[in-house]
């Protein structure tokens, strides 16, 4: 038994880690925003509507711009057996919700693992391997949004299979692989498949005559695939990411969700995910030449889309494993020479770093935990309302900021709970309808009693005490009740003078 464990924690370690620390992000903070909604809702749709597309909700929201189904389909087909296990047994569907998160986060962290063993392990040696899996479990972001259905975290995966094969040094493969993530899941990975491109021509890595035919090949492939697949779920002929780049490139309509400055990347976006790995990976360039390739096209990706007004972490987070690998070959080295003099400083320096990660991972987990109120909000709500029998329907009435910020359709509970998110609905008009329950952004509505608040993340504040960081919360969502439902207004309810304690 101890030789098996032993072995399986040599073989697995690493994956077991990365693995542990995802999975606890899933089931703490389970619920999601309005960035990974369609394909949440996708998801929910395929495992629970299956064929009867006329319940789907993108039919009834379908957003801003069409996306593609063929990620929901591959994590739901992962996740079904589970998910038909917990019907089975009447499990409430967040736990739905967590498992196929679960099963997004294995699918990234096995490209990831691809990545690693394949080309990192091979190519620069244990040591660096271990660095790179240090690094990455002492950030953030990417363990946290690894396991959450966003478009850039299903181009990840793929991107992260192009990594491995361009290390492994077959490179058509690569470009394969970034061109089926540039057409099925994000257009702007063009941004990284034409500088890649370019430097594997420069280097004669490829020739362009076989590069343009083995491309070519892939691109019509993957176009004609998501035609197929998803003209059929929006019941019309589309191509999402096409749509998708004509709204943001050509009409620049992404700046409407805000604008940054062009250098955000580089000094807010990239300090903030990769912590002590953004100095490693500069000095990494300097002690090894053979991570300056890998680099610079990488490099070439973010400044490229730096060049779009509307920046968010998430679009660069496909350059993270790059630059972690270019900052575990400086930790290595460092540590290898850490008896010498010059060199040990540089070690204490970056054991640190590496303290310093740990705390501001600490602190973004903390802030992120309360970053999704109304998600708490319905939990409660199913909680309060169902300690007493109930044979009338409920309904409630989500609005767009709850929407948003937790609540999706892996969060609703079956009879006696009806859900609406009806919009546009003026605030002045909801006494005239019939909800039993309102989750919105409004502190009074006429003809409803504040049930109870549920406070939410608002800003960072430091302080001279312990802790020197200070999570500062504030109002976000409010739960009222009908006060023409007699029943409601009789149960004890926590009230709306401090926010709801969890």
């Amino acid at each position: 038994m101890d030789c098996s464990c032993s072995r399986f924690f040599k073989i697995y370690g690493y994956d077991f880690l990365l693995g542990t620390i995802a999975a606890f992000y899933v089931i703490t903070v389970p619920c999601t925003k309005v960035e990974e909604s369609f394909n949440v809702q996708a998801m929910h749709d395929i495992l629970y509507h299956w064929h009867h597309l006329d319940n789907y909700d993108h039919l009834d929201f379908p957003g801003v711009v069409p996306r593609t189904f063929i990620g929901a389909f591959l994590v739901s087909i992962f996740a079904s057996p589970i998910i038909l296990v917990m019907s089975m047994l009447h499990f409430p569907k967040i736990y739905g919700l967590i498992a196929v998160r679960l099963a997004l986060g294995c699918i990234i962290l096995y490209t990831l693992r691809f990545f690693r063993i394949q080309q990192v392990r091979n190519k620069f040696g244990l040591q660096v391997e271990a660095f790179f899996v240090i690094l990455t479990a002492l950030q953030f972001h990417l363990l946290f949004y690894c396991t959450r259905p966003l478009p850039n975290i299903l181009a990840l995966g793929i991107v992260n299979l192009a990594y491995g094969f361009w290390l492994k040094g077959n490179f058509y493969a690569a470009l394969n692989c970034l061109i089926f993530a540039t057409v099925i899941f994000r257009c702007d990975m063009v941004l990284l498949l034409f500088p890649l491109g370019l430097e594997l021509l420069l280097t004669k890595s490829i020739s362009l005559w076989k590069a343009l035919k083995c491309c070519l090949g892939i691109a019509v492939l993957s176009i004609g695939l998501t035609i197929l697949v998803d003209s059929v779920m929006w019941k019309k002929l589309v191509w999402p990411e096409f749509e998708v780049l004509w709204f943001n490139s050509v009409l620049n309509r992404s700046s409407e969700w805000g604008t940054h400055s062009f250098h955000w990347y580089f000094t807010s976006a990239l300090p903030r995910s990769l912590l002590a790995a953004y100095p490693l990976c500069i000095l990494g360039l300097f002690l090894d030449r053979r991570v300056l390739p890998f680099i610079i096209p990488v490099f070439s990706f973010v400044l490229l889309y730096s060049k779009l007004p509307h920046k968010e972490l998430r679009f660069i987070i496909s350059s993270v494993p790059i630059f972690n690998l270019s900052a575990a070959v400086a930790a290595s080295r460092i540590y290898i020479n850490r008896k010498k003099a010059f060199w040990k400083l540089l070690s204490i320096i970056l054991l640190g770093f590496l303290f310093i990660s740990l705390g501001c991972t600490a602190i973004s987990f903390m802030a992120s935990f309360e970053n999704y109120p109304s998600g708490y909000a319905i939990k409660y709500l199913h909680q309060i309302g169902d300690r007493t029998n109930i044979t009338e329907e409920q309904w409630v009435h989500i609005d767009s900021f709850s929407a948003m910020n937790g609540i999706s359709r892996f969060c609703e509970n079956d009879f006696p709970w009806r859900y609406s998110k009806e919009e546009s609905i003026p605030l002045k008009e909801f006494h005239k309808r019939n909800f039993t329950y309102l989750i919105n952004e409004h502190s009074f509505v006429d003809g409803y009693k504040c049930l109870f608040i549920v406070d939410g993340f608002s800003r960072v504040s430091p302080q001279m005490s312990f802790p020197p960081i200070l999570l500062i919360k504030e109002p976000k969502v409010y739960v009222h009740g009908n006060i023409k439902n007699k029943d409601l207004m009789n149960k004890k309810w926590p009230g709306c003078s401090s926010g709801f304690d969890r």
